[in-house]
């Protein structure tokens, strides 16, 4: 019996520590990469883009690969709700703190690019992906005071 209990405590505990490890930063933890998470919302926005290409063209070929076209519609979903991840769990609960300079312009592009991150998993239309960068580079330039280049 006393072995079924530690091994219950050993399993609670462990749960406890993976969900407190999936909050990485939530804990707080004093490590955070700016850059390195506007880099992977890039990284994110290009793997949308070759998404979006890549059904579009398997829509159009002779004989139709519906096995590809719908991993290519979970990637473009995956790619496109990791931004959202990231805008939300890492800049706006976070990095964005109130009552600082340029709070509301912040936000609401944060806002934008959520929103334009849904757009992408709502259609293959290639003009939300340009969006989206736009709206990224001008996040950019008022969190960093500069657009990055990748």
């Amino acid at each position: 019996m006393k072995s079924l209990r530690t091994g219950i405590l050993a399993a609670v505990l462990l749960a406890g520590f993976a969900v407190s490890a999936a909050a990485h930063c939530e804990v707080p933890c004093g490590i955070y990469d700016d850059a390195l998470r506007a880099k992977l919302m890039h990284e994110h926005t290009l793997t949308i883009e070759k998404a979006m290409q890549q059904i579009t063209d398997l829509s159009r070929a002779g004989v139709i690969n519906h096995n590809q076209i719908a991993r290519w519609v979970a990637n473009k979903e995956k790619h496109a709700t990791e931004i959202q991840h990231i805008v939300t769990q890492y800049f706006m609960t976070q990095r964005i703190k109130p009552q600082t300079k340029k709070y509301t312009e912040k936000l609401t592009l944060l806002h934008q690019i959520l929103i334009a991150a849904m757009k992408c998993k709502q259609t293959t239309d290639t003009a939300h992906v340009k969006n989206i960068r736009a709206l990224q580079q001008k996040f950019e330039k008022l969190y960093f005071g500069h657009a990055h280049k990748y």
